[in-house]
């Protein structure tokens, strides 16, 4: 078994790879990187691909502040896509998944201190929960009110949409979401993300007649084009991104594009 420092040669050599692939073969189709955080808990286990150290995260917010990444809001991003606008090189959008408390404790004082953008996807009957491991109501305005934090939904209750079975289920989770968090939050929800990642061509038009302007998952099942403002591609950063070489590389425009293609050759082999 390979020592973990060649073993992290190996990796770098085998992303640097891809990247250049990426440039030289797939230099018409960039993708405008949506990178996707869950939790940052300073002690959480190595091997919790969901969890980003809170140091990590500066660093890697100071990274994109220092070499001055075109950081903007998720709806910006969809707005850009859906009137065809060329997009700027080194364009961004920060996302998380969930609302956990430490996205005020940990994550928000990060945004805060670089001045960037993000947007935060909630599950309404998750907020302000006993186990207070999710965010409150006052942290969630505060964070509003900041102009840097905007909130989505990720249904009331985070179920796999693709598996629940009656229509009216879907609409609560979809339509009921979105309107009770207007009225919570005072503000229009526009953006949406499917639990796990997961739709069907049904659901995603369901998103689509509530009302919302645009949906993400990670990387959807099915050949949806990059301009498919409702079946957006995000990239999960993981544990693994703690070396700024790795993260610099998943935040290109290239990285989600070149593992789209991979994944789309192995289907085929």
């Amino acid at each position: 078994m390979p020592k973990p420092k060649k073993l992290t040669n190996i990796l770098l050599a085998l992303l640097a790879i891809y990247i250049v692939a990426g440039v030289i073969i797939l230099k018409n189709q960039y993708v405008v990187p949506i990178i996707m955080y869950h939790y940052f808990e300073p002690k959480a286990a190595s091997d919790d691909m969901l969890n980003v150290s809170p140091e990590t995260f500066d660093k890697q917010m100071r990274f994109l502040k220092e070499h001055k990444y075109n950081v903007i809001t998720l709806e910006e991003v969809g707005k850009l896509i859906s009137q065809k606008k060329k997009i700027p090189p080194k364009t961004i959008a920060i996302t998380m998944d969930d609302g956990y408390k430490d996205n005020y404790t940990y994550a928000f004082p990060v945004l805060k201190k670089y001045n960037l953008p993000a947007t935060i996807f909630l599950i309404y009957n998750e907020i302000d929960r006993p186990q207070n491991d999710r965010l409150n109501w006052p942290e969630i305005k505060e964070m509003q009110d900041s102009g840097l934090v905007t909130f989505g939904s990720h249904t009331l209750s985070h179920p796999w949409l693709t598996e629940l079975k009656s229509e009216e289920d879907l609409k609560n989770e979809i339509y009921g979401s979105k309107k009770i968090l207007e009225d919570r939050l005072g503000r229009k929800i526009n953006t949406f993300s499917y639990p796990g990642g997961f739709f069907t061509d049904k659901i995603k038009k369901m998103v689509e007649d509530a009302g919302y302007k645009l949906a993400v998952a990670t990387l959807p099942v099915g050949k949806f084009p990059n301009d498919d403002v409702f079946a957006l591609k995000r990239l999960r950063i993981s544990s693994n991104a703690d070396n700024l070489f790795i993260f610099r590389v998943e935040a290109s425009g290239y990285y989600t594009a070149m593992r789209e293609f991979q994944r789309r050759r192995h289907k085929n082999h």
